[in-house]
């Protein structure tokens, strides 16, 4: 944002600044898409119609090339924000040497009437909402709109409709901006100019549509009743969290996060929202995270659950029914959300955030194999299970006998297969510890199912414990390297790794085995920077020096409170919760040496591990003391 006490508020408007950090943003979403607004009311990212749409505003990854929404106000002094409690709503302060207002930026959603027993639980209207109210003295400014469409690669044509409209035009797309007050449709941009009294509003809607057919705002009035409605939506939402141990602010705001990362038409569970944003500065580790990989989002079911929104869960097997005819015979990493994944391709013409290209869509680990998918998605379908007693929606107990034999078939059949395991390694596949481990916590959730459901029989599930062991035998003998004194990343590699600590945590070891204690050791110790953990340190093929993985330093409280060393844990994961934005989102990964967020934000993956760490803290201290 640019301001000056020297021009006028009918001058023409400035572009935003250069690239913001990462951690300048703040999330807002309808379960169909989301924008990134950052610290000054600047909107640089949105995808639409939905999360993997072309983004339309995306100054976040070229500020020349790339499109926003932004908000200038005159005579500024300091500029602060906030959610407004229990809700994915957005208010921006501006204090002005005139006066002050606030900024409300939400993206409509409303609870039904009727309460479907599947399928998406809001209405929504594709629709982004603005809505400014001076609360002091007096304020004046703009609102301005340029949209580049496609990823700024369709050309765009902007004409009036009307004194307070803007249209904005591609060969297949519209895009519409209403105001309160009159709009001047400029070249590549509309700009609306507005001077407010103390209890005055100024509202600007988005609203996007292929035909440009849906009907606009009547004022103020509807932009308010929009916002009551969509503040109750995700008050009612946030009510039903039954987490209320210390720390459920972090854990609401993460689970509020995950919320906004489905995709309700469907079902679906997408990583992040954005693409493109570097783990390394300089490097070349850049991804597009906007598809529903199994991984992540059964470790967002397994979230969901922990806090008592089994509903969420039950959408997102709804979505696999779907996007998985085969019912677990044919499984796959990841799936689109609503389709295929898109092609990988480099966006050449998009210079990347910071300069740190390449920008691209789609997501070459499609085609990987990583064994591990099967014991994550058979954990986190067994604690769905467990929550609802055994007892899911019709649909997804049809063909429950038949998905437990297939997945564990799976398990079985490629238990002595290399792959690339949970860091999607590229070049050759390996024997990945990690995997190996959750291909025996996948062998015993999909015992521990089947005895409940009464199939298969037990000559088979008695099969599969035997399995199961000897997988435990043979993980626990050849991972371990004698020389390293440590449980190393694949059979005979002389690499540590952090996912070790989630095989504690899920039982594929003991947290007090002599060995695991070393390994744990020997991980803080090589992998450690303070309290930061990189997920391992070696060259892996990609350019650029990673940062340190937020997951995995989270991973580290929840196995020091297994260790029963709670007060070690607990004081870990309040410095960690300090080290998200003040609007408490985090992304994937944190550099050490700058504190600064990397990584495609927010992150779903570091998000789940807040809350299941926050609840794991909380029972262990329960059980053992601090």
């Amino acid at each position: 944002m640019q301001t000056s006490d020297a021009r006028a508020a009918a001058d023409e408007p400035t572009e935003p600044p250069a690239y913001n950090a990462i951690s300048d943003y703040g999330l807002i979403g309808d379960t169909h898409s989301t924008a990134l607004i950052d610290r000054n009311g600047s909107i640089d990212w949105l995808c639409w119609p939905r999360h993997d749409s072309p983004a339309l505003f995306l100054r976040l990854l070229d500020a020349g090339k790339g499109g926003a929404c932004w908000i200038e106000v005159d005579k500024l002094v300091s500029v602060s924000r906030r959610y407004v409690p229990e809700t994915n709503i957005l208010e921006t302060r501006f204090v002005s040497r005139t006066g002050v207002a606030v900024l409300t930026d939400l993206m409509p959603v409303h609870p039904p009437e009727t309460m479907p027993e599947e399928g998406p639980d809001g209405e929504t209207e594709s629709r982004l909402i603005r809505l400014l109210r001076c609360e002091q003295g007096a304020v004046a400014g703009r609102f301005v709109v340029r949209p580049t469409f496609d990823y700024a690669r369709a050309a765009c044509t902007v004409s009036a409709d009307g004194e307070c409209r803007t249209l904005f035009r591609t060969a297949s797309e519209m895009l519409s901006a209403t105001s309160t007050h009159a709009m001047r449709a400029l070249e590549d941009r509309g700009v609306s100019d507005w001077a407010l009294q103390e209890g005055a509003h100024a509202c600007l809607v988005l609203t996007h549509g292929e035909n440009g057919d849906t009907p606009p705002l009547d004022g103020v009035q509807d932009a308010l009743e929009r916002l009551r409605r969509t503040s109750h939506y995700w008050q009612q939402w946030s009510a039903a969290c039954t987490y209320q141990g210390p720390y459920r602010e972090a854990v609401l705001r993460s689970v509020l996060c995950l919320k906004l990362l489905t995709y309700s038409p469907t079902g679906a569970i997408i990583a992040a929202p954005t693409i493109g944003l570097p783990e390394a500065v300089p490097g070349n580790r850049n991804f597009d995270y906007r598809y529903s990989w199994l991984r992540d989002a059964s470790f967002t079911v397994s979230s969901f659950v922990r806090l008592g929104y089994t509903r969420e869960a039950a959408e997102y097997l709804r979505f696999l029914r779907h996007a998985d005819p085969t019912h677990g015979r044919d499984l796959k990493l990841m799936y689109g959300i609503a389709g295929p994944v898109t092609p990988e391709q480099t966006l050449d013409h998009l210079e990347g955030w910071r300069g740190v290209g390449p920008v691209s869509i789609g997501n070459g680990a499609e085609g990987q194999t990583q064994i591990d998918i099967f014991g994550e998605f058979l954990m986190s379908l067994h604690g769905f299970l467990d929550a609802v007693d055994f007892n899911p929606p019709q649909k997804t107990n049809d063909h429950l006998p038949e998905a437990i034999q297939n997945l564990a078939g799976q398990v079985i059949k490629l238990r002595h297969e290399p792959d690339h395991g949970i860091w999607e390694m590229p070049g050759e596949p390996h024997q990945i510890l990690h995997s190996k481990g959750m291909n025996r916590v996948a062998l015993e959730c999909a015992i521990a199912i089947g005895r409940r459901i009464g199939k298969p029989d037990e000559a088979t599930l008695a099969a599969w414990q035997r399995i199961a062991d000897e997988i435990k035998d043979e993980y626990r003998r050849e991972g371990w390297n004698e020389a390293r004194g440590a449980y190393t990343m694949w059979y005979g590699a002389d690499q540590l790794d952090a996912s070790l600590l989630r095989l504690v945590l899920y039982e594929a070891f003991d947290a007090h085995d002599p060995r695991v204690v070393a390994s744990f050791q020997r991980i803080c110790a090589e992998l450690g920077d303070g309290d930061l953990l990189y997920r391992y340190r070696f060259d892996d093929g990609l350019k650029g020096k990673e940062a340190t993985f937020s997951a995995c330093s989270l991973w580290r409280v929840g196995v020091l409170a297994l260790m029963d060393r709670t007060r070690e844990a607990t004081e870990l994961f309040e410095r960690l919760l300090e080290r998200g934005n003040d609007l408490g989102l985090f992304a994937e990964e944190i550099d050490a040496t700058t504190g600064e967020q990397r990584g495609n934000f927010p992150q779903a993956f570091t998000h789940m591990a807040i809350i299941n760490n926050a609840v794991r803290l909380e029972k262990q201290i329960d059980a053992v003391g601090i």
